[in-house]
């Protein structure tokens, strides 16, 4: 029997509204119930668009004892639901603060709400983090039952000011005069969580509040948010005739909050757009503009063929401050980059490596930075570049190549610090191509004046060696990839092998030397 098409819950955040209105939903349930058995505190960072604001709503159904909404929901048959708690849910989703007196008054507006749904008359206390911490107490001796409290996107007032530090430091106090309130409320409080995009350190913003659980990359915890392979094949099995399953697995699939073992996801947003729309697009990257990331990755000089393969510490991937901003903690909790890899080769000591979730943002993402890297006419590029890969053009691509570099303006190069940093050559040589949305397998990133990568496309694999060469060619780029052998685990699969060393003079600011050969 092939199941009904149900309605795609595009933008949808309320969980009343997604059982009600015959809409398709991933139960996320047997997650909740284990965190709710397991502990008390807990802090959850995703990327924006992953479902968080979902799984606020749907733990505050559960704790007001909404029993006729899990119907048929794994926690149905395992939930206590003669206990309602009275709920606090904090958020900062709407609207952008800009100062200390618009969050309080914010704050205050939300508090107030919640005093009033609760029927809690007595005047509330000057100061926010009293009139808090009274709701708290208050409510659970109104009720008699311990309180919820649930705060979504309790980073973003901070995230909307990081290009001006002054006004995010200050919003930082502010949230942090809120969230000191928990630790003290301890005797009142049933579950606390906290969700957001970033990790700000605990010392920061969560002073005092030792006890918060951070989840982000347990593994038990690793499909809380998302679509897993298994619930596109089941769940939305109805939406699947006539779209490549692998293409969509290439696409999308990708995210991982723990080791190569941890189960990967999809965002659903781009999930259900593309069921929605019926072809391929980067609907999650281009629901908002990476500006500050882009911003950032500029003015460090990243070397973009890293971004493939980016080893990092756990330490780094949550150091997330206003004013001591790791990059791959950056990339990794925007959602730009995820984990890869977990290595342990000491007890205690862990080793991450991160890349690209997905073709979606490897592709858009090099798309973002290419006139960073100083590419003004990105999509023209573009466009010249899949012309002659496709017609398997050799010669063409060493023209094309060659205009790419000389049209790189000159102005560019003294005002603007990446231009002097030696891996800038071979970040635009990698992202022109994976920019393009072909697949790129970068063979050593170890050197940043030089890049060996390989494009598999339409049946031929090109395998380049760009390097940066002082002044004159050297001639050695193309022996130095048969001295390598990167060519051997390709032989065998059928396709047609292209060798080409490239050598970039950075005196002359353009390619000096072009060589290849074919096999097979």
């Amino acid at each position: 029997m092939t199941a009904t098409r149900k309605k795609l819950p595009i933008g949808i955040q309320t969980f009343a509204d997604i059982i009600e209105g015959g809409y398709y939903y991933v139960d996320k349930t047997p997650h909740i119930q284990r965190l709710v058995e397991e502990g008390k505190y807990y802090f959850l960072s995703r990327p924006r668009r992953f479902g968080k604001s979902l799984l606020v709503d749907t733990l505050r159904c559960l704790f007001e004892g909404r029993q006729a909404l899990f119907k048929g929901l794994y926690i149905h048959d395992k939930w206590d639901w003669e206990r309602q708690h009275p709920v606090i849910r904090l958020g900062f989703g709407d609207g952008v603060v800009t100062s200390r007196e618009a969050l309080d008054a914010h704050i205050r507006h939300q508090l107030r709400a919640h005093r009033e749904r609760l029927g809690i008359e007595r005047e509330p206390p000057e100061l926010i983090s009293s009139e808090f911490s009274d709701l708290i107490r208050l409510a659970h001796q109104k009720y008699g039952q311990r309180v919820a409290v649930l705060i979504d996107e309790y980073d973003k007032p901070i995230l909307d000011n990081l290009l001006e530090p002054e006004h995010a430091r200050e919003l930082r106090e502010g949230l942090k005069n809120l969230y000191s309130v928990l630790k003290d409320a301890d005797p009142h409080l049933a579950f606390v969580l906290l969700t957001g995009v970033s990790k700000f350190s605990k010392v920061s913003l969560f002073s005092g509040l030792n006890n918060l659980n951070d989840i982000t990359l347990d593994a038990p915890y690793a499909t809380l948010c998302g679509y897993t392979d298994e619930d596109i094949d089941t769940i939305f099995a109805p939406e699947l005739p006539g779209l490549d399953r692998d293409e969509i697995r290439t696409w999308y699939n990708g995210y991982r909050w723990g080791g190569q073992d941890v189960t990967a996801v999809y965002n659903p947003f781009d999930a259900l757009l593309l069921f929605q729309k019926r072809q391929f697009s980067p609907y999650w990257f281009e629901s908002a503009t990476p500006t500050f990331l882009v911003e950032v990755l500029k003015r460090r000089g990243i070397f973009t063929p890293q971004l493939e393969q980016w080893e990092t510490e756990p330490e780094l991937l949550g150091r997330f401050d206003v004013d001591d901003m790791a990059t791959e903690a950056l990339l990794f909790q925007t959602g730009y980059l995820t984990v890869k890899r977990v290595e342990e080769p000491m007890v205690g000591y862990r080793l991450y490596t991160l890349g690209y979730p997905n073709q979606e943002v490897e592709t858009s993402l090099n798309q973002a930075l290419l006139p960073a890297l100083g590419v003004e006419n990105a999509p023209r590029e573009r466009k010249t570049l899949f012309t002659h890969l496709r017609a398997h053009d050799l010669d063409g691509l060493k023209t094309h190549l060659k205009a790419l570099f000389s049209g790189l303006p000159h102005d560019w190069y003294r005002n603007n610090p990446i231009a002097r940093y030696e891996g800038h050559y071979a970040s635009v040589f990698y992202s022109h191509f994976a920019a393009l949305g072909v697949q790129v397998t970068v063979e050593d990133a170890s050197h940043h004046g030089k890049v060996d990568m390989t494009v598999d496309f339409a049946g031929h694999l090109y395998l380049f060696e760009f390097k940066v060469v002082e002044q004159l060619p050297e001639g050695r780029a193309l022996q130095q990839i048969k001295d390598r052998g990167y060519a051997d685990k390709y032989r065998g699969q059928g396709k047609v092998i292209h060798l080409i060393g490239v050598e970039f003079s950075r005196e002359q600011r353009q390619i000096v030397a072009f060589e290849y050969e074919t096999e097979g």
